[in-house]
């Protein structure tokens, strides 16, 4: 998160009614209805924008675009393919479309979804609609980063909100306050704001949090992480190489948890005392 837009190595979905105080960068960008983004949308692949959106900026992209009805860019629309344009589409900064100019409303990303499979199945072919749906839906990690916003998430520089539960990657930089009923963190993020959630909280190694952390339930801080801020949950399990700044407040107790060394061999021995040395200097 940079100060004006998200950049993505990868793919970017916006649910519906989706609030964000950054312009998108990434490889394809894909935004819901009523969505509302405040700044430029950069693509290096196709730009999907479904009807009564609102982009404050730009929309650039190297291939194709799909604007669908009532959608209102206030900056000016640039692609080198082509464009499927719904009706009273608003463009203040004008246009340019290298392509062909197809006047008809897109169709919405998900219904898209919906009947590439019905084609699939009506051709026969279960082994790919099954091959489909597990990239869609997998938990594992896809070879291809995709940020995905859920409906009614708000973004910007005060705030991260969403009513679902957010999954930050690992190597990831953000700004805001994060407020969501649940989080789970991969490793070396950082953050630069605080963590509310209802439900649990959990973060991966490396970690730096320039806030306090606040939960209901239980808070789990990965190895070597730094919380510039205080803890409070209703337990806390914490490993031994990571550091609070704050107080740690927690009903239920703290957790403290330890390395086994034993199931280590010498070199990693050393190259976990050393590691722990350079932390403490």
């Amino acid at each position: 998160m940079e100060e004006h837009s998200i950049v993505v190595d990868g793919d970017i979905i916006v649910g519906n009614y989706a609030e964000l105080g950054f312009g998108l960068i990434g490889n394809s960008v894909v935004a819901g209805e009523h969505v509302k983004i405040n700044g430029n949308i950069l693509s290096e692949k196709d730009v999907r924008i479904d009807l009564w959106s609102e982009i404050a900026g730009d929309v650039r992209t190297k291939t194709d675009a799909y604007i669908g009805e009532f959608v209102n860019i206030k900056g000016k629309l640039h692609t080198a393919g082509s464009l499927d344009v719904g009706n009273n589409v608003k463009i203040d900064g004008g246009y340019e479309v290298k392509g062909w100019i197809i006047v008809r409303n897109p169709l919405p990303i998900m219904m898209f979804i919906f009947f590439y499979l019905m084609a699939l199945l009506q051709m026969g072919n279960e082994e790919e609609v099954e091959k489909a749906l597990d990239e869609l839906f997998s938990e594992d990690e896809p070879a291809n980063r995709v940020m995905s916003i859920p409906n009614r998430t708000r973004m910007d520089l005060e705030m991260i909100k969403t009513i679902s539960h957010a999954v930050v990657g690992s190597h990831c930089r953000l700004l805001g306050n994060i407020r969501a009923r649940s989080i789970s963190m991969g490793n070396h993020v950082t953050l630069f704001g605080s963590i509310r959630t209802t439900g649990v909280i959990a973060t991966g190694s490396g970690c730096t949090i320039h806030g306090n952390i606040d939960s209901r339930e239980k808070v789990r801080v990965g190895r070597n992480c730094r919380i510039l801020g205080k803890i409070t949950a209703d337990s806390v399990i914490m490993h031994e190489s990571s550091k609070v700044d704050g107080n740690l407040l927690a009903a239920n107790g703290v957790t403290i948890e330890h390395d086994d060394l034993e199931g280590l061999n010498d070199i990693d021995k050393k190259l976990f005392y050393g590691f722990t040395m350079l932390e403490e200097m």
